[in-house]
């Protein structure tokens, strides 16, 4: 345990596997974690144990644990961090989030803020409205964490999963797994995680501290409601909008500096209110990205062009799945027919060139 404590601290913590699909994650199975399924499988658990008894202290026992379980999971927090929260005092219903550290010195942790869902955020501060929080001022730090780790070893335990996979630290690498599937990008999920190291926020577009937490705000609304289908999904910049007679042509720059380029129309430039400096996703789906041999300079007339490595193939009778390794946190996925007798050729470590043309990305603002 002591070892994955220090893997989930670590900014070199995520597998060589992990790393090399970027976007498009899976899991190294020499350091397990729960998928989002069996997390929503450990949550209803957690709920259903929560009010499962008649006695009202037993109830509020779990209540309390109930709600480290829903911060570690939605946060990525380390157990002290949560344990050191006052639930009254350190969750903000008017911004949703969650403050931690805020008792300096009694938990050991640098003051920090992570943005919740506006629902999870009304969902706890109506958990903690009870006469026993009110007793209790809130306070968290009455609770052992030995005791804490046991009962999320036996929720898991509870649902068949190994009870080491229900640990706080197993939660918490888990989340920043899933945080990374859900295309957030690498220097929102380090600044969820509270990883601190230089080398973790490095990048060729540099994002404000304010820019990063509206990243974060709009993942996690996101998050807690719809999704996307998606499979390619970049982060980016407007860097210019030039203005036609019908049409507007907006250019962007993703966190690794790759230009994107979409054209719009003039109405859906008004209605998104775009402008040099906005932050905005860009999509393309995985069919309307094309590839040809990256070992001789691009040949086509795409606006979308990125040299990369393939990383992962996928052959079907109908289609073949590609994953092009742009950059350690630029991943293209693409989906061709496998008819083609070039495709047929393609390995594993391949240079190609992934492109898509400009009328193929979508851009909405969350």
């Amino acid at each position: 345990m002591a070892d994955q404590k220090k893997n989930l601290d670590n900014p070199e913590w995520v597998s060589d596997d992990t790393r090399d699909h970027g976007r498009i994650i899976s899991v190294d199975h020499t350091a397990p974690c729960l998928d989002t399924a069996q997390f929503h499988q450990l949550e209803q658990a957690f709920r259903k144990w929560a009010i499962d008894s008649p006695r009202a202290d037993v109830r509020f026992s779990r209540l309390r644990i109930l709600i480290i379980f829903l911060l570690i999971r939605y946060t990525g927090a380390k157990l002290n961090e949560v344990l050191g929260v006052n639930p009254l005092t350190d969750i903000d219903t008017e911004h949703h989030a969650v403050t931690f550290g805020s008792t300096g010195s009694e938990t050991g942790s640098k003051s920090r803020t992570v943005h919740l869902s506006e629902s999870l955020c009304h969902e706890i501060l109506k958990l903690v409205q009870t006469p026993q929080f009110e007793e209790k001022q809130g306070r968290m730090p009455d609770l052992d964490p030995g005791f804490v780790r046991r009962k999320f070893y036996e929720r898991a335990a509870a649902c068949g999963f190994a009870k080491e996979l229900g640990g706080p630290e197993a939660i918490r690498r888990a989340r920043a797994v899933e945080l990374m599937q859900g295309n957030l990008p690498l220097p929102a999920v380090q600044k969820i995680m509270g990883h601190t190291s230089a080398g973790l926020t490095s990048s060729y577009v540099t994002f404000s501290e304010s820019e990063i937490q509206d990243i974060v705000r709009r993942f996690m609304e996101k998050e807690s409601g719809r999704k996307t289908s998606a499979r390619n999904a970049f982060f980016c910049k407007v860097t210019d909008i030039v203005t036609g007679d019908i049409q507007t042509r907006v250019e962007m720059i993703t966190m690794d500096g790759h230009p994107v380029v979409t054209v719009i129309t003039n109405d859906s430039v008004f209605q998104l209110g775009l402008a040099p400096g906005k932050w905005i996703v860009a999509e393309v789906k995985a069919p309307m990205v094309m590839f040809q041999d990256g070992t001789s300079v691009f040949k086509g007339s795409a606006e979308n062009r990125f040299k990369g490595t393939v990383t992962r193939i996928t052959r079907g009778n109908i289609n073949t799945e590609c994953i092009i390794r742009v950059s350690d946190t630029t991943h293209i996925c693409a989906v061709m027919s496998s008819s083609g007798t070039w495709l047929s050729r393609i390995r594993q470590g391949d240079p190609v060139w992934a492109f898509f043309s400009c009328f193929s990305v979508v851009i909405h603002l969350d």
